[in-house]
């Protein structure tokens, strides 16, 4: 067995047992800790929040490291349908473990989290993942992908609100709702146009030829799939950012109203 073969498994398994024990102990421990609600949560409640913990604790870590990759990794950046880094494999490595951990989670308490979706979006990407691993190929698109975790937090932020039954109108949540739409925008929509641009402009070369025909048609239908996803999910945030909106100011315009002025 390659080095870069044990680097990749051992990163995997690292990173499934570390997320399961994120799910299962550390997230209990330290959700009781910073937020007194978690205690009053019902058991349901705390699996899907104990789920969206460990969601955003991988997205920051694989976020940060995706950025790097993209940034700064020549390697990659130099060739992004063949060149190959070591950090590269490892933060698609560590996604993987996540996903594979997610997964688990999602089909154990499926009556409470279960969401057929998110088997689709798991079971795509990991086909992606394990290509790209297998074959040493497309690292830095994996990872410019991987570029897209940083909404999750946001999205995630919004759920722990929710669940803690913050008022729908204060500023933390008025506030995390904008930034959420913002950043799912700029992270997993704005990016859809230059990167089948890129793929249009490598189509047909020598370098895009070399992949074979699994690959090149696997990493088409797998990231429009996944684009299609949040396409989906971008239209049904934008609808609830506007709607807050709107409350929002109907809500200044009554009280305008009743103090006697108008703005």
């Amino acid at each position: 067995m390659d080095p870069n073969t044990k680097l990749v498994i051992s990163t995997l398994f690292t990173s499934f047992f570390t997320f399961q024990l994120l799910f299962h102990f550390v997230s209990y421990w330290f959700s009781a800790k910073v937020s007194s609600g978690f205690n009053t949560l019902s058991f349901e409640k705390k699996i899907e929040w104990n789920s969206r913990v460990v969601s955003t604790c991988h997205s920051l870590v694989v976020g940060v490291l995706a950025l790097y990759i993209c940034l700064f990794d020549e390697a990659t950046i130099a060739d992004p349908l063949w060149g190959e880094s070591s950090i590269a494999k490892v933060n698609i490595a560590i996604t993987s473990g996540y996903l594979i951990s997610d997964l688990l989670i999602i089909i154990l308490y499926w009556k409470v989290i279960g969401d057929k979706y998110f088997i689709l979006h798991h079971c795509t990407a990991l086909y992606a993942y394990y290509l790209l691993l297998g074959g040493g190929v497309l690292e830095y698109i994996g990872n410019f992908r991987l570029l897209a975790e940083f909404s999750s937090p946001f999205v995630n932020q919004r759920w722990f609100f929710e669940a803690l039954k913050y008022p729908k109108f204060c500023k933390a949540n008025v506030i995390n709702g904008i930034l959420m739409t913002v950043v799912f925008f700029v992270v997993r929509i704005s990016v859809i146009p230059p990167f089948y641009g890129y793929i249009y402009s490598v189509f047909g070369t020598e370098a895009y030829v070399k992949l074979g025909t699994l690959i090149q048609y696997s990493w088409i239908s797998t990231c429009a799939i996944l684009d299609v996803m949040n396409v989906m999910w971008m239209i049904k945030i934008t609808k609830g950012c506007i709607k807050v909106i709107s409350l929002i100011r109907q809500e200044k315009a009554k009280n305008s109203i009743q103090n006697g002025k108008l703005d």
